[in-house]
């Protein structure tokens, strides 16, 4: 397992945003044809729609998926460390997270400058969670400060099961993905 923790050491992940743990459950995470690997370069422009995230375990376990970038804005003054991304709750064990509840909507990255890292972190839920209301489109200051460790104490979640980040910085206008 330890060869699993080392690239979120590595980069960061473990001390800005989750404490050390041990993962115990397997998460893949896909956008298009692109599988997410710790640490990977996506463009921007590639994760602008949500991704396919498959999150192993039984039907009977529940899970909460968190998407922060604790690099904003930048990652030299990271002043509204963590924006967050995207979270789902109640999601069950061996599915996406289209089957759980959706709280705050995918954003895909956005990164002003430099290079940010995009985290996405699985906790295992010790019973259902009473979901926050979703978050109203274009409610971005519910974005700003998130604290992945907050959320997970304010919900009993423990530490983290699996956990994957990859890093995007802002495309020349000229070499974006045109749809």
């Amino acid at each position: 397992m330890a060869a699993h923790v080392d690239p979120l050491v590595v980069g960061r992940v473990i001390g800005d945003v989750v404490d050390l743990f041990v993962p115990t459950v397997a998460m893949s995470v896909r956008f298009g044809t692109k599988d997410l690997t710790n640490g990977c370069e996506i463009k921007p422009s590639i994760a602008a729609d949500t991704p396919a995230v498959q999150i192993a375990g039984r039907a009977n376990d529940l899970f909460t998926l968190i998407m922060t970038d604790p690099d904003a804005p930048s990652p030299s003054e990271p002043s509204m460390r963590e924006w967050l991304h995207w979270l789902v709750v109640n999601i069950p064990g061996g599915t996406d997270p289209s089957q759980g509840e959706l709280v705050v909507p995918y954003m895909g990255p956005r990164p002003p400058v430099g290079i940010h890292r995009y985290v996405m972190v699985v906790f295992q839920q010790k019973a259902r969670m009473t979901a926050p209301p979703a978050l109203a489109p274009g409610a971005e200051a519910a974005r700003v400060g998130f604290t992945t460790r907050a959320f997970a104490d304010r919900h009993d979640l423990g530490l983290p099961v699996a956990a994957m980040y990859f890093n995007a910085q802002k495309e020349p206008a000229n070499r974006r993905r045109h749809y």
